[in-house]
C-alpha cells in the first residue's frame, strides 16, 4: 500500500482563500444547483460527494456565503510520491489565531478560534466525499453583513469569466447541490445570462411543488442512503433557477431486481393522471412469484415529453443501459413519443385496466350507460379474433350513437397498443390483466394518497419497500420447503409441482384443473406438420349462465411446439388448458421445456445468469453488486434449511462483517 503523509500544519499557511491554478478557480456549471428552493439553503451533510476538489470547495463556499462566513482551506493531506491531494479540511476564515506580529501597528485580531468547518476526503480515486461537518460559529455570522469575504469575491471574478451552461450533464451518485456565482451574478449588479442571451424566463410553473420540509426530507434520505449504501443511485434536474425540476432514484435491491425482471416493466403514472399532491413515477416489474417488484422511481415536475425523456434516461442509466423488451404504460401522447426516443426498440403498449377503468368517468353520464359498459368489456375482453372486435366495437357505436364521442375515436384509433386481441404475439409477463374480473394494484397501494406529501411519502419508502421485500422473502421460503398439494393425476400438475414457485404453481394448477371444463377436442386440419384443433370448453358470463366458446389450437408434431388463440401463454408466461388439453390427446406426457419458463422457477435468481456479460464493465460496482447477490443467495437458502445450517452461514456471515469493518446493524 502506497505510503502517505499527514501534514499537521496548514499547508496554505496563512493564506485566507483557497488559491487554484491558471483558470482553476473558475467555477464550473452544473445542472444541480444551490438549493432545492430558495428558502432552504441547504447544508453541508457527511456523505454528500463531488466529482473534484474545486467543486467541494465551492459547495462549501456558496453555503458559506448565504450564512455569512468567509472559508479557507486550513489543512490538507498529501500522498508521499504523487503530491496528491487526498484530504482535506475546510474552515471558517475565523477559525484559528494568527501569529503575533511584531510589527509597530499589526492588524487587529479577527480570528475567534472559531470550530464550524468540512472535512472532506477523496474516495474511489476521483470523488470528493463530506466525512466530517461541524456547522456551529462561535461568533455572529449573517448573509447581511455589508461586505465580501476573499472567498466570496474569487467567486464573482469566476463569474464574469464563466460562460453560460452547456448541454445539461446528469451525475451518477452524485449530487452537487450548490449553486455557482454565475447563476447568482445577476443579483450582484451584473447582467442576467437569460436575459442578455434573448432566452426565455423560466416557467416556473414546471417544477416540483415542494412545502416546508419536503426539500430536507427527500434531500437527508439520499444522502443516507448513499452513506450507508454506495450501490443506491439517484438523480436530480434543476432549471436555470435553482428549483427541482424531477427527481429519479433506485435502491441496490431494486438496481439488482431489474437484471432479473425487466423484460417487461410498467410504468406507473396514476399519481399524475389522478393529480396527487405528489407526482409519483413508478418502473415496476413481476418478480418470479408474480408479485410486483420496485425497478425505480422518482416525482415528474411536469407531464410533457422533455420531462418523460429525462425520467426514462435516468432510469436507464442507472440501469447499465439494458432497456425492457415491453412497457406498458397510460394513454397518454407525451408518454408515447418519450418511449419512442429513449426505447425505441421497446413493444410500447397500453394498459387495459387502465383505459378501462375510465369507462364509468368517460360515458357515466351517458343515457344506457349500463348497457355500453357491458358490451365494451364484451368486446375488449371476449374477442378471440380481431374481427370478432372490429365488429363488437361497431355495434356498441352504432346501437348507442357514439360515433362523435372523441374518448372512443381515440381509443379506437389506438385498439393495436391496448386491445388484448391485438396483442397476442407480446410477452406481458402477467403485468396486465386480460380478464374482466382481474384488477391492477399501483406498487404503492396503501402507502400514498391523494394528499400525500413529499416529505410523507418519503418516510414511508423504506416501510413500502420493506414488507415488500419480506412478503418476498416468505414466498421463497414456502416454494422451496413446501410440499404442494395435487388436485389431479396430471402429469403435467406433478412435473411442475417441482420447478415453479408456489404462487405461480397454483395459476398453472387452475389451468390443468380447467382441463376437465374442457370437451370435444377435434381436428380439423392438417398443413404438414402443423394440425389444427379445436377445444371446447364450456365458461361461465353474466351471472350463472354458461356458454361454450370454441378454442383454436395449433400443434407442430416435429418439434411439439403449441398455440392457443387465448394466447394464455404470451400473456401470463403458462400454458393454458386448451393446449394442454391438446397435448394429452396427442399423448404427450411433460410439458417441453420451452413452455416452462425459467423466470418462474423456484431457483431462477440462484442460476440467473447475467445479460450482456460479453459488453458489461466488470470494474463496475453495480456489477460486483449484482454477481456477489447471486452467489450470496445459496448461502442464504442454505442457511435456512435446518438451525444448524442456519449457525453456519450466520457465524461465516459475521466473519465477513468483521472483516470489512461492518458494523452488522448497518445491514438491517
Amino acid at each position: 500500500m502506497e505510503e502517505v503523509c499527514l501534514n499537521s500544519e496548514p499547508v496554505f499557511d496563512e493564506v485566507d482563500e483557497y488559491e487554484g491554478e491558471g483558470d482553476c478557480s473558475v467555477v464550473e456549471h452544473d445542472e444541480t444547483c444551490a438549493k432545492l428552493s430558495k428558502k432552504e439553503p441547504l447544508p453541508p451533510t457527511v456523505g454528500l460527494e463531488f466529482d473534484s476538489f474545486d467543486e467541494a470547495y465551492d459547495f462549501y463556499n456558496v453555503f458559506a456565503k448565504e450564512q455569512g462566513f468567509g472559508i479557507r482551506v486550513s489543512n490538507s493531506w498529501f500522498r508521499s510520491k504523487r503530491k496528491e491531494r487526498y484530504r482535506a479540511k475546510l474552515s471558517c476564515s475565523s477559525a484559528g489565531f494568527k501569529k503575533k506580529s511584531e510589527a509597530n501597528n499589526p492588524r487587529p485580531e479577527t480570528r475567534t478560534g472559531c470550530p464550524a468547518m468540512v472535512v472532506i476526503k477523496l474516495v474511489d480515486s476521483k470523488r470528493w466525499r463530506i466525512v466530517e461537518v461541524e456547522l456551529d460559529h462561535n461568533h455572529q455570522v449573517s448573509p447581511q453583513i455589508k461586505r465580501f469575504y476573499k472567498s466570496h469575491k474569487k467567486m464573482i471574478l469566476a463569474a464574469r469569466k464563466a460562460q453560460p451552461p452547456a448541454e445539461p450533464v446528469t451525475e451518477i451518485h452524485t449530487i452537487k447541490m450548490y449553486r455557482t456565482a454565475a447563476l447568482d451574478a445577476g443579483s450582484n449588479g451584473y447582467p442576467n445570462v437569460s436575459e442578455r442571451e434573448g432566452i426565455h424566463p423560466a416557467d416556473h410553473s414546471n417544477h416540483l411543488e415542494l412545502k416546508e420540509g419536503d426539500a430536507y426530507a427527500v434531500y437527508n434520505y439520499f444522502c443516507r442512503m448513499k452513506l450507508t449504501n454506495p450501490n443506491f443511485f439517484y438523480l436530480m434536474d434543476f432549471d436555470d433557477d435553482g428549483r427541482l425540476k424531477n427527481v429519479f432514484w433506485a435502491d441496490a435491491r431494486s438496481r439488482t431486481a431489474c437484471a432479473y425482471f425487466c423484460d417487461t416493466i410498467v410504468i406507473d403514472t396514476t399519481c399524475l393522471a389522478s393529480k396527487y399532491e405528489i407526482p409519483l413515477i413508478s418502473f415496476v416489474g413481476v418478480n418470479h412469484h408474480g408479485q410486483s417488484v420496485l425497478l425505480g422511481c422518482g416525482f415528474l415536475g411536469h407531464e410533457s415529453v422533455e420531462y418523460f425523456v429525462w425520467i426514462f434516461r435516468a432510469w436507464l442509466k442507472c440501469m447499465l443501459g439494458h432497456p425492457p423488451q415491453v412497457i406498458v404504460t397510460d394513454q397518454c401522447k407525451p408518454l408515447q413519443i418519450a418511449v419512442s426516443e429513449v426505447f425505441p426498440k421497446a413493444h410500447h403498449c397500453y394498459c387495459v385496466w387502465y383505459i378501462m377503468h375510465r369507462v364509468p368517468e368517460k360515458l357515466g353520464g351517458l343515457k344506457g350507460f349500463e348497457a355500453i359498459k357491458r358490451q365494451l368489456n364484451k368486446a375488449v375482453y371476449n374477442s378471440l379474433r380481431i374481427v370478432e372486435f372490429e365488429t363488437s366495437w361497431a355495434e356498441v357505436i352504432k346501437q348507442h350513437g357514439l360515433g362523435d364521442n372523441k374518448w372512443l375515436q381515440t381509443l379506437y384509433e389506438d385498439r393495436k397498443q391496448w386491445v388484448p386481441v391485438y396483442l397476442k404475439d407480446t410477452f406481458f409477463a402477467g403485468t396486465i390483466p386480460i380478464q374482466e374480473n382481474e384488477s391492477l394494484n399501483a406498487f404503492f397501494d396503501g402507502y400514498v394518497h391523494k394528499h400525500t406529501s413529499f416529505k410523507e411519502f418519503v418516510d414511508k419508502y423504506d416501510l413500502a419497500l420493506h414488507r415488500k421485500h419480506l412478503k418476498e422473502a416468505m414466498a421463497d421460503m414456502q416454494s422451496r420447503n413446501s410440499c404442494f398439494e395435487l388436485k389431479t393425476r396430471c402429469n403435467f400438475e406433478v412435473q411442475l409441482s417441482k420447478v415453479y414457485t408456489k404462487e405461480i404453481f397454483n395459476k398453472f394448477q387452475s389451468e390443468v384443473e380447467g382441463m376437465y371444463s374442457c370437451f370435444n377436442t377435434r381436428q380439423v386440419s392438417i398443413n404438414g406438420p402443423i394440425i389444427t384443433y379445436i377445444v371446447k370448453e364450456r365458461v361461465e358470463i353474466e351471472g350463472n349462465e354458461k356458454e361454450v366458446r370454441n378454442y383454436e389450437v395449433l400443434f407442430e408434431t416435429s418439434q411439439v411446439d403449441i398455440r392457443c388463440i387465448c394466447s394464455l401463454f404470451n400473456y401470463k408466461g403458462y400454458l393454458c388448458r386448451h393446449a394442454l388439453n391438446v397435448l394429452n390427446y396427442n399423448g404427450v406426457e411433460e410439458i417441453p421445456s420451452r413452455y416452462i419458463l425459467p423466470r418462474w422457477c423456484k431457483d431462477f435468481k440462484y442460476r440467473h445468469v447475467d445479460r450482456g456479460s460479453c459488453d458489461i464493465n466488470v470494474y463496475n460496482p453495480v456489477y460486483w453488486h449484482n454477481h456477489l447477490h447471486k452467489y450470496a443467495i445459496p448461502v442464504v437458502e442454505g442457511g435456512a434449511q435446518s438451525q444448524e445450517h442456519y449457525k453456519i452461514a450466520l457465524h461465516e456471515l459475521q466473519e465477513l462483517l468483521n472483516r470489512f469493518n461492518l458494523v452488522e446493524d448497518s445491514l438491517v
